[in-house]
């Protein structure tokens, strides 16, 4: 912490991130729904921790991070992207990390492949604030033949959720299945776009996230970021 920050103390959504308990969208929430405190007191959005301040979540003491992890997961599908231990496939639980650890971003349930997990929720924060700025590839096979038409649609942009998706790159690998490559995350985008062009998606592995790749890993498995691709990632992130 420097100097200013010792002066005018962290700002408490920050507070829990830093400490790994989750990120900041979902520090919001439960400040938002009164389930921190600071010093005995209920915290609020605007609140800021100052040292030797005691920050408490559900009751339980939460301390500032120093250990950061980063890893790759290959998460089959049926795993949940969430760390609610009311899921009883919450993908937090299915990896039990010694560290308290969070998926960045979310892959839908029924979708396998890629997903990073970390306690630091600052790259959370700013991977999610550059929404349109970085990539991620997958892999698709549908119901019915593909034809030019749908990857020529699917390329320059589908209506859906009252929006138009970006352009996106698109190529076919085979009769039933293509690769695309995503600058935004709607919700259950590719799905979205390939049910209104009149196909459903049979399955949807992630294989990139930027510059992390799925690799060989099993699905299931998990790896420790590598430093080169660790420091990729931020220069990215810049």
């Amino acid at each position: 912490m420097n100097e200013t920050q010792v002066q005018e103390g962290v700002r408490l959504n920050k507070w829990i991130a830093d400490s790994g308990y989750c990120s900041r969208r979902e520090a919001d929430r439960l400040i938002e729904d009164k389930k921190v405190t600071v010093d005995g007191k209920p915290g609020t959005l605007g609140s800021r921790v100052l040292p030797g301040m005691k920050v408490c979540v559900n009751g339980k003491p939460v301390g500032r991070q120093t250990h950061k992890v980063y890893i790759a997961l290959n998460k089959p599908e049926g795993v949940v992207c969430t760390a609610d231990p009311r899921e009883p496939m919450n993908v937090v639980d299915y990896i039990g990390h010694s560290e308290r650890i969070f998926p960045i971003g979310r892959l839908d349930k029924d979708s396998n492949g890629l997903l990073l997990m970390t306690n630091d929720g600052e790259i959370v924060n700013r991977i999610l604030r550059a929404a349109g700025k970085h990539e991620k590839e997958y892999i698709v096979t549908v119901n019915k033949p593909i034809t030019p038409e749908f990857l020529k649609k699917m390329s320059e942009g589908v209506e859906i959720l009252d929006t138009v998706t970006l352009p996106c790159r698109i190529t076919q690998e085979d009769k039933t299945t293509f690769r695309i490559i995503l600058v935004q995350g709607l919700n259950r985008q590719i799905r979205r776009m390939c049910e209104a062009l009149g196909y459903r998606v049979l399955t949807l592995s992630r294989i990139r996230i930027m510059n992390i790749t799925l690799g060989r890993l099993k699905p299931g498995h998990w790896r420790n970021l590598t430093p080169a691709e660790l420091n990729t990632l931020m220069d990215q992130l810049q």
